[in-house]
């Protein structure tokens, strides 16, 4: 099974936090206010501004911010800061297999590793962020002219209601 760490899953936390507001935050700050331990978010907050994701700021006023909107972040991106390479097989992009000599696998798990990278790189945080807005409470695409409802008058029934079965 292709699982990813759970500090990859934090850092998915991380930056959508960040991106909720734009002044600067600190760690002990986003550890309240995601529930990740604070050493965690330091953790992953140095990982993340080694990569250019988000930026830091040093003394009193200090903290992080989001360095690019989550729609210019693919996953794949921040799974590589977090856990290297992405890979399904040491032998990938170069790894150390000690029957790479014998193998007959050698170089057959390229395309589906390319597969894998493009898929992720194709889904932006952005994307992961609405998609975990559950449907009820997303910002529906409403026409731009919607029809004006006529006002009830005082006095007026109310509309019935279909009863339940």
């Amino acid at each position: 099974m292709f699982r990813l760490s759970k500090l990859t899953d934090y850092a998915v936390v991380v930056l959508v936090r960040l991106s909720r507001e734009d002044a600067v935050q600190t760690s002990p700050g986003i550890a309240v206010t995601t529930g990740i331990p604070e050493p965690t978010v330091a953790k992953v907050l140095k990982a993340m501004a080694g990569r250019g994701l988000v930026t830091s700021l040093r003394g009193a006023r200090g903290g992080y911010r989001l360095g690019r909107s989550l729609a210019s972040i693919p996953v794949a991106e921040v799974i590589e800061a977090i856990d290297g390479p992405i890979a399904l097989t040491a032998c990938v992009d170069g790894g150390d297999c000690e029957s790479s000599c014998l193998c007959p696998m050698r170089g057959r798990w390229d395309p589906v590793n390319s597969a894998i990278r493009a898929a992720l790189g194709a889904i932006t945080l952005a994307d992961m962020e609405s998609a975990a807005t559950h449907p009820a409470f997303r910002q529906p695409n409403l026409p731009a002219e919607l029809p004006q409802m006529a006002k009830p008058r005082p006095g007026d029934p109310l509309p019935c209601l279909a009863p339940l079965a």
